[in-house]
């Protein structure tokens, strides 16, 4: 993370830019929960038995239960970046199967023996609502799901078929963003972390797994569904890992300064676990600094795209910035 010297509050978006682009995000969020919505819903498909009803309303409880859908929002507006409105069914599919990802570790990270939580996004989790082995199964099947939705090939017709590499590279760099060198192995050091007691590189590497390889995916999925080339493709990864650790940061500030009512789920636990965050580490005005920081960096990495790259430029300030 870059050290930076900077007021304690950083500027964010005027408030009517922040009000068109949180319209803008609710949007494409509506549109991946509808996507997402049709996928649970569908009848059991060609290889399959029978899909169980109580799984599947897990599932749905776990996945269809609101929130931001920033990972999502990243892989469209990085495609559209390039023009790519013939792909943008297909980068929606890629999306929704992200946030399949991310739903199904919410669902594990809640349980009793991970983080405990009994409130996710403003109602019970889905250990509460139903049972602790059916939110294993349903996180399970939330994450072998997105794999079948993005190796589905059934929409590659036509001039904007997605090509069949840029297809493995999407299920490859989803492994891999998931598993053990990504978001499963930064969950592990972060199970860890209370009792080694990590320094601020450690943080930063476990944080840079656990949030940041699925902020770093989304970004390049959305240049590998529009056909962008390598070196975009790499400028839009960095882009995506600068605000994945902004992300966490102001989660971890968060976590310190505001309430369970403005969160929709429980605060101050990272501290009463004795977990170690870098705002904790070094206090909120420090973490507030290193935010603006990252939001500068990641404005920097989008410059050769100019007002192209507006939109993901007022993402970056508004994960850096954000109230809840």
């Amino acid at each position: 993370m870059r050290n930076v010297c900077a007021s304690a509050t950083a500027p964010g978006m005027e408030n009517d830019a922040r009000i068109r682009f949180e319209t803008l995000l609710d949007e494409r969020a509506q549109a991946v929960e509808t996507l997402l919505r049709s996928i649970l819903d569908q009848n059991p498909l060609p290889g399959e038995i029978v899909r169980p009803e109580r799984l599947i309303d897990a599932m749905r409880h776990g996945a269809l239960n609101g929130g931001k859908r920033l990972r999502p929002f990243l892989v469209i507006e990085s495609a559209a970046l390039f023009g790519a409105k013939a792909r943008q069914p297909e980068a929606a599919r890629v999306a929704a199967a992200l946030e399949c990802v991310h739903c199904y570790s919410l669902v594990h990270d809640d349980l009793p023996a991970m983080d405990d939580d009994d409130m996710r996004r403003g109602q019970p989790t889905v250990h509460k609502a139903f049972d602790e082995a059916t939110a294993i199964l349903a996180g399970d099947a939330l994450l072998t799901l997105a794999f079948d939705i993005l190796s589905d090939d059934a929409h590659d017709r036509g001039p904007a078929a997605v090509p069949p590499a840029a297809r493995l590279a999407l299920v490859r760099g989803l492994a891999r963003a998931s598993g053990p060198g990504g978001m499963v192995g930064g969950q592990m050091l972060d199970l860890s972390a209370g009792q080694e007691k990590p320094d601020e590189a450690g943080i930063i590497r476990l944080q840079a797994m656990k949030t940041g390889a699925l902020f770093r995916y989304a970004c390049e999925a959305g240049a590998i569904v529009a056909g962008a080339g390598e070196g975009d493709r790499e400028r839009l990864a960095e882009f995506g890992s600068a605000i994945g650790l902004a992300f966490q940061l102001a989660d971890d500030l968060l976590d310190l300064t505001a309430d369970a009512s403005q969160l929709g789920k429980a605060t101050g636990k990272d501290a009463a676990a004795g977990k170690a965050t870098l705002a904790a580490l070094h206090g909120p005005d420090w973490a507030r600094s290193q935010l603006h920081g990252l939001v500068e960096q990641a404005s920097s990495l989008l410059e050769p795209f100019g007002e192209n790259a507006a939109i993901l430029r007022q993402a970056a300030r508004f994960v850096a910035y954000r109230d809840r």
